[in-house]
């Protein structure tokens, strides 16, 4: 049998055909043949070795966050003058995070060897969706590289600063109700039973909350380990789901849309997603159905996906966008009104973008007023949970004082 060992990663350092020094990443089965590829290439190596992981600490990932600041210091050495080679050995040696400055540097090299920025990005597909490769191979066949990269770095940007407020609205809440549970679970296992053996003393009758209470905390301390398999289970059946099953992830994203305050910000979300993709694609000169194709992907939800994938079949047979858009029920009637003006007047770009600045600015103050909404709620359940508990057990105290005053 044929031995075919996998792909590796080496880093190589040595001088280029001007004798200037050089280093950067090739992916090859063996170093040989990384050796052979770089001297097809032009390089004369003077030091090569296999990349190796360290053993106990973590490579940090390529984060969101990187590639949208990587898509800005690269829109702006490029309106600078510099060239895209000496521009990626700049951002690439001077990234913080050492699994993007390999990729970089990476990507670097397959410049210097004749492919595109856009083949390049298209290589790491984990990190360059379609949308930013189809958007930069217009941006480099129309010769407005710097432009196009600019918008895309806006776009970026705006969508994970909407992502991180989502988050920062909704970590604060999350934390301190499992703070609260933990806190019950503990108070009824520890804490309830020797309140109950203070309680067989008083020789009467406990109250009724109080006794249900000393029952919830008879039947946790008896089966609190099968509850624990429970909730493991459940969290693990909803990763596994989550990752590989579409009719799961549909099921998800369609009822998180019609949960109250949350289901408003991610419809708004949706919607200023689409229609900013949609109109950096537009502006790209990138044919309608095409563009449609990749923002179907940018919604960041299956409902609107899919919506907008069967957009993209009604005007693929030349139906206008305005009347696509009125077969689904996930647009609301302004945005359809102003799809409609933008293809009249011949501007549908700039409408999008209206569109998305809109939408846009109203999630951002949605995701602002959102601690003000949770704050409430949060007060009423560490008031049932911690309060109650704790009225629970004083009841026969106080009980007990009425009746010797």
């Amino acid at each position: 049998m044929v031995n075919n060992p996998k792909q590796v990663d080496f880093i190589w350092e040595g001088l280029d055909k001007n004798r200037q020094k050089s280093k950067g990443v090739i992916t090859a089965k063996s170093e040989v043949l990384a050796r052979t590829e770089l001297r097809r290439q032009g390089y004369r190596i003077t030091k090569i070795r296999k990349k190796s992981k360290p053993l106990f600490s973590k490579v940090r990932e390529i984060t969101a966050s990187d590639i949208a600041i990587f898509s800005r210091q690269l829109a702006t050495l490029l309106k600078a003058g510099i060239p895209l080679v000496q521009a990626f050995d700049i951002i690439g040696k001077g990234h913080e995070n050492p699994s993007m400055q390999l990729m970089l540097l990476s990507i670097k090299t397959n410049l210097e060897s004749g492919d595109t920025l856009a083949e390049s990005l298209k290589k790491n597909p984990l990190y360059f969706d379609e949308l930013f490769c189809n958007l930069v191979e217009a941006g480099e066949s129309a010769g407005v590289l710097e432009t196009l990269l600019d918008k895309i770095a806006t776009y970026k940007e705006k969508t994970e600063s909407i992502k991180k407020k989502i988050k920062k609205a909704l970590t604060y809440p999350t934390a301190v109700i499992f703070v609260a549970f933990i806190v019950t679970a503990i108070l009824l296992l520890f804490v309830v039973p020797v309140f109950e053996e203070l309680f067989k003393s008083f020789g009467a009758d406990l109250p009724i909350f109080t006794r249900l209470i000393v029952d919830i905390s008879k039947t946790l301390k008896q089966i609190w380990w099968l509850l624990l398999v429970i909730i493991i289970s459940v969290i693990y059946s909803f990763i596994y789901f989550k990752r590989r099953s579409r009719a799961f992830n549909r099921f998800l994203d369609k009822t998180l849309l019609k949960t109250p305050v949350i289901g408003t910000i991610l419809n708004k979300s949706a919607i200023a997603r689409f229609s900013r993709t949609l109109s950096i694609l537009s502006t790209a000169g990138i044919p309608l159905v095409n563009a449609l194709n990749s923002a179907s992907g940018a919604c960041g939800n299956i409902m609107y996906s899919e919506a907008v994938l069967k957009m993209r079949e009604e005007v693929a047979t030349g139906q206008r966008l305005q009347f696509a858009m009125l077969q689904t029920i996930l647009f609301p009637h302004s945005v359809q009104q102003m799809i409609a003006i933008g293809e009249e007047s011949g501007s549908l770009d700039a409408m999008l973008a209206k569109v998305a600045d809109f939408y846009e600015e109203d999630v951002d103050n949605l995701v602002d007023n959102l601690s003000n909404l949770i704050e409430p709620m949060i007060m009423v359940i560490l008031g049932i949970l911690i309060g109650g508990l704790v009225i629970a057990m004083y009841l026969p105290i106080f009980k007990m004082g009425a009746v010797i005053n």
